[in-house]
């Protein structure tokens, strides 16, 4: 049985680090629809998406954000990005790290179609858990992302949390809860479209 300065040892070790998937993993083609009684009124992509606040009677259609065969079929994988991933999955969850993906879309239309997308990139999938932060519906993805990163805070576990995203908005949200969590070492990656990241400062 583990003495308590021997779990205490190895939760200080613990470290979470976050993926965004949309422009941070792979280039995608999925389009965001914004109607207004039932008629199209803007097309968005990824990223305006994640900037895109809605007005009064507005709505988002995720009907391709949700279609797990247009992402299989369209994605292009940001090959220095892939490889980061795979580096952190190898070495960091057999010291009993985490790694989540956390995305701005919602649930998908076939879990298993949409997994193999990054089998078939050499990710190991079934050990990383995937954040659907659409589901919780707050307005914008930084607000959704934000939920999902306070749960894993919350939890205690992890003394240094990571995120690598391409939008600058979700980044700050993520680095706006340093002040929260004072004793947690945040470290932000804003991801370029070659696949580049430069350290983020909010």
């Amino acid at each position: 049985m583990k003495s308590f300065l021997q779990y205490l040892e190895e939760s200080a070790n613990k470290g979470l680090t976050i993926f965004d998937i949309d422009d941070t993993l792979f280039h995608t083609k999925a389009k965001v629809f914004v109607k207004k009684n039932d008629e199209i009124i803007h097309t968005l992509n990824n990223q305006e998406f994640n900037t895109y606040k809605l007005k009064a009677g507005e709505e988002f259609d995720f009907g391709e954000f949700r279609s797990a065969k247009l992402f299989r079929q369209t994605s292009t994988p940001i090959g220095k990005m892939i490889a980061k991933a795979k580096a952190i999955v190898k070495n960091a969850i057999p010291r009993g790290s985490k790694v989540i993906m956390a995305t701005a879309r919602s649930d998908f239309d076939d879990r298993d179609t949409f997994l193999d997308t990054f089998r078939a990139h050499g990710i190991d999938i079934d050990k990383i858990y995937v954040e659907r932060a659409g589901n919780l519906n707050l307005g914008s993805a930084a607000k959704n992302k934000k939920v999902i990163f306070q749960k894993y805070l919350k939890s205690g576990m992890y003394k240094r949390i990571r995120l690598f995203d391409d939008s600058k908005e979700n980044l700050n949200s993520f680095m706006s809860l340093s002040k929260k969590y004072p004793d947690v070492d945040f470290e932000a990656y804003l991801v370029k479209k070659n696949g580049n990241t430069s350290t983020f400062k909010a």
